[in-house]
């Protein structure tokens, strides 16, 4: 029997081609991130273009993104049909730029640490956590120099 792009597959079709368990699907359905129909006998069918999404969502877990960056990303992406290869375009610009800054945001993190863990706090002036007398409690909670925008050195 041929299948055509249109023909949905059941939830046991999109576990065996994705890898992803019943619960982990019933979970990114829940949070908008796919979605299924019920066939005729009420049985929970996804479209194939499903298989996409859910392929994206197990990259981006393996990359540590959150769900909620891939929501926000897929929310560009039309659900009644499969995109386009300009909409995927287009969230893909998207999210690359998404990806850019989360790389130089570890990159500087990278930088602080290697920083941080070689200084053994034998520097007490150029130290990032060096915090006296408690001043920059106003700043928030944490290491405010290593986490927050504005002046980082002591």
């Amino acid at each position: 029997m041929r299948t055509s792009p249109e023909d949905p597959l059941t939830i046991g079709e999109v576990i065996r081609r994705t890898g992803v368990s019943a619960s982990a699907l019933h979970f990114y359905e829940r949070k908008g991130l796919i979605l299924s129909d019920r066939d005729g006998c009420n049985q929970r069918v996804f479209p194939r273009h499903m298989l996409r999404r859910i392929s994206l969502i197990i990259v981006a877990k393996r990359l540590g993104i959150p769900l909620a960056d891939v929501a926000e990303v897929f929310a560009g992406l039309p659900a009644d049909r499969a995109p386009t290869h300009r909409d995927w375009q287009c969230v893909s610009r998207r999210w690359k730029k998404q990806l850019e800054e989360r790389r130089r945001v570890i990159e500087v993190l990278e930088h602080e640490l290697t920083g941080c863990i070689g200084c053994g706090c034998l520097s007490m002036r150029a130290c990032l956590l060096l915090n006296p007398d408690d001043t920059l409690h106003e700043r928030g909670p944490g290491p405010v120099r290593l986490t927050s925008p504005g002046p980082r050195r002591p």
